[in-house]
């Protein structure tokens, strides 16, 4: 969430945005009634008009195979 939203964002849209698809719960609540992680985040992402390509976050790590670069030292 953070990498969508920006973590002050998105810890205010966990806890007090309301999904409808998650039954009326936040994304806090769902969580911790035990929905699975991936729906809540496709709940959100569908409520937020999230776009498909930035739904699976930041990813700065090479592929395998690819020339190591700056972040291939973490």
């Amino acid at each position: 969430m953070n990498d969508e939203f920006g973590s002050a964002y998105a810890n205010s849209l966990a806890r007090d945005h309301v999904l409808g698809a998650l039954g009326n719960r936040t994304a806090s609540q769902a969580l911790n009634d035990g929905e699975r992680p991936r729906d809540v985040w496709t709940a959100l992402c569908d409520d937020m008009d999230v776009p498909l390509s930035r739904r699976l976050g930041a990813d700065d790590r090479a592929a395998p195979g690819a020339a190591a670069g700056p972040s291939a030292s973490r």
